[in-house]
């Protein structure tokens, strides 16, 4: 197929007001802009930092690495130097380009466990339990094996498996079993527990981002406008409501108005900056910087939540692993067969069999998550291969860890201070040792015999708490999941910052739709639960009829409060 470039993008000064201005053509942005379009009632201006997508490197889906790693796509934030790593400063990519971080991800497929979304409602979000998010997650997805209950197959975003050619994509499953674990022929669906296939935004070998899902089609309409390279500087007040927007592009600084709303979707650390540089969020912060303060929200960048993992790699002892393409002639040799015919090694994220398990007794549902790579290599590409290996990412689901997104300074060029207080709470060194301990235990099962070699990395003789931890401190990454620094809540709630409508608290005018409003980070990979996100934001925000609330059930291991598994 070929790759859909947008249509000609407006200049600056040909639209100076808009029904709805939203900040951010990322993955909930994108969302937004088609739905809120859709039936030709309002305009809507799109504001976005980032320029096109036109690239093998973001539409070939095994290219990922690539674009995460490319300035020109990716804002590179880095965090503080983290206390309880020993001061390392861990990479945070985000998207800079039409798709946002659906652009530049790892094309994962994951919703979250259905408790998720009942703690989000019991932390104040009423409305976004389970039953009522289902049924947007339907809406959102089209899977390429058919709908059900809980899966969609009429919505913009395609969804599939891949097509385990790789034996040690079975083999994993195979020595979860035996291990003791269940399988799931499906994750998104009735059971996340277990092991089994796991799901991608993929169309016909194509990244299906949510720039080739919802907004390309969109800008078919007339009533749709997309600036590009467009950096938002401020919101403009009139007394406590937004009535617009300051930008820059090309040097030169602009103003539009919004004549009902404006919404931020701009991602976890984008959104909070850009409110706080209006004068939303804690008035010591503001008033520090010399910024006047709208409304004092404590809670504005506070929250922030992500998941850590680590690679837990084994050597293999025969060549059935990817290894034998990552050379250059090899790489070449998939690019050329994917640019021909969409097909091949080029179409998938390898990333095709994962799982999720509970690291102990006591635990409702699961908290470690794995996705399985026939490759011991860098999930980012700065480490090459150099041998035969296959790996499992492997990381905790709900760290009790909190961090912050802070101004540096007033000026919107300057990135913010992030610190995540990564590996803060005693509780996540537990399920660390937990993760290493239990991974090992799968990959010492037979299934693995014919392929298993040395253990690479932690290293065979990393086996008590101390030699876990250093381990951890040394090597652990971010998962790339920042979230909830705008969480949702209630309106008493000072550290909430939007309420069940997505409504900015406390200021009239603005919402945020993007990941910064999950008031805590779910079980899973982010992007699925963002779109959902926003398909049920844009009902919200156009006074909709909320969809019918889902009665589908959904697994709980019946012996979750003494079994592990």
């Amino acid at each position: 197929m070929l790759l859909i470039e947008p249509r000609s993008i407006a200049k600056a000064r040909d639209i100076d007001s808009a029904d709805y201005i939203i900040v951010g053509a990322g993955s909930a942005g994108s969302v937004l802009a088609s739905r809120l379009t859709e039936d030709g009632r309002h305009t809507v201006l799109v504001l976005e930092h980032g320029g096109s997508d036109r690239s093998i490197y973001i539409q070939m889906p095994a290219a990922l690495s690539y674009p995460m790693n490319m300035a020109r796509y990716n804002w590179q934030y880095e965090t503080e130097p983290e206390p309880h790593l020993g001061g390392r400063r861990l990479n945070c990519p985000r998207g800079k380009v039409i798709g946002g971080s659906s652009s530049i991800n790892g094309l994962v497929y994951v919703r979250g466990n259905p408790l998720d979304y009942e703690r989000w409602e019991a932390e104040g979000a009423a409305g976004w339990g389970y039953r009522q998010v289902l049924p947007y997650f339907r809406r959102a997805e089209a899977r390429r094996t058919g709908g059900n209950a809980w899966r969609g197959d009429a919505g913009p975003l395609a969804t599939r498996t891949g097509r385990l050619a790789n034996p040690l994509y079975r083999v994993f499953v195979e020595a979860a079993i035996e291990a003791g674990y269940g399988a799931t022929d499906d994750m998104n669906g009735a059971r996340q527990e277990g092991f089994g296939a796991m799901d991608m935004t993929v169309k016909d070998g194509v990244r299906w981002s949510a720039a080739n899902a919802y907004l390309k089609p969109a800008l078919k309409r007339p009533n749709l406008t997309l600036v590009t390279h467009a950096l938002a500087t401020g919101l403009i007040f009139d007394g406590s409501r937004a009535i617009g927007v300051r930008y820059e592009r090309d040097g030169t600084l602009h103003e539009v108005r919004a004549r009902r709303e404006v919404i931020l979707a701009g991602g976890p650390i984008n959104s909070p900056q850009l409110l706080k540089l209006s004068g939303i969020g804690p008035a010591a912060e503001l008033r520090a910087l010399g910024i006047p303060v709208v409304q004092d929200r404590p809670g504005v960048g506070e929250n922030l939540q992500d998941h850590l993992e680590f690679y837990f790699q084994v050597a293999c002892t025969r060549p059935v692993t990817l290894y034998g393409q990552s050379g250059l002639i090899g790489r070449g040799l998939v690019g050329a067969r994917w640019l021909l015919t969409r097909t091949g090694l080029g179409a998938t994220n390898h990333f095709e069999s994962g799982g999720f398990i509970r690291s102990r007794p006591g635990i409702r549902y699961p908290d470690i998550q794995y996705h399985f790579l026939p490759l011991a290599v860098g999930y980012d590409g700065s480490g090459l291969a150099s041998e035969h290996g296959f790996q499992a990412h492997v990381g905790p689901m709900r760290s009790k860890s909190r961090g912050w997104v802070r101004l540096a300074s007033r000026d919107p060029h300057e990135h913010p201070t992030i610190r995540f207080n990564y590996m803060s709470h005693e509780d996540d060194w537990t399920e660390m040792r937990a993760c290493v301990r239990l991974t090992r235990e799968i990959f010492a099962q037979a299934a693995f015999a014919p392929y298993r070699g040395r253990e690479i990395q932690p290293g065979a003789d990393v086996v008590s708490d101390e030699q876990i931890d250093d381990f951890i401190r040394q090597k652990v990454e971010s998962a790339y999941h920042p979230s909830c620094t705008c969480k949702m809540g209630r309106a008493d709630d000072p550290m909430a910052v939007v309420d069940a409508e997505t409504r900015v608290i406390g200021v009239a005018g603005v919402r945020v739709v993007d990941s910064s409003i999950m008031p805590s980070v779910t079980t899973g990979n982010l992007n699925a639960p963002t779109i959902m996100l926003a398909e049920k934001a844009a009902d919200h925000i156009l006074g909709k009829p909320l969809l019918d609330a889902s009665t589908a059930d959904h697994y709980e291991a019946p012996d979750w409060a003494t079994a592990q598994r």
